[in-house]
């Protein structure tokens, strides 16, 4: 499952640092959502919103996972996922910096997300994908 032998050095990187992040996202989802059950006592309608977010995060933590292994067996629809998901980090930071809650937005979390995007489009990248292709390795594609 974590073997990245044969992958070009931009894939490795790239899933390093979304298999990583998932599980930071995963394991940040689920705390958070103990700890919104303590919110509850002192306000449920927003702790009810906390958790339904802690929900979301954890899910979001889980999906990353399963792209990037996906994503290191050569299936592109993985990659289009997890380029979807760098989108969706951009629209939150923006969102997040235009209302004014928390630091201003995820600039942080978007320019990581962008880099390992970016990687999964380097020609040496696209040419692992192309030859997983070929060899009938994505088969459910």
């Amino acid at each position: 499952m974590f073997l990245v032998a044969g992958l070009p050095t931009e894939l490795k990187v790239s899933f390093w640092i979304w298999f990583v992040g998932g599980i930071l996202g995963l394991l940040g989802g689920i705390l958070g959502m103990l700890a919104s059950l303590v919110l509850f006592a002192a306000a449920p309608g927003a702790a009810t919103l906390v958790l339904l977010l802690m929900v979301l995060a954890a899910a979001v933590g889980a999906t990353q996972i399963v792209f990037a292994l996906a994503m290191k067996e050569g299936k592109r629809w993985a990659r289009l996922g997890l380029t979807a998901l760098t989108g969706a980090t951009l629209v939150l930071a923006v969102v997040n910096a235009i209302i004014g809650v928390g630091q201003g937005g995820n600039w942080a979390g978007f320019l990581i997300s962008l880099a390992a995007t970016v990687l999964l489009w380097l020609p040496n990248s696209q040419a692992h994908f192309a030859a997983a292709r070929s060899s009938g390795n994505t088969s459910s594609e």
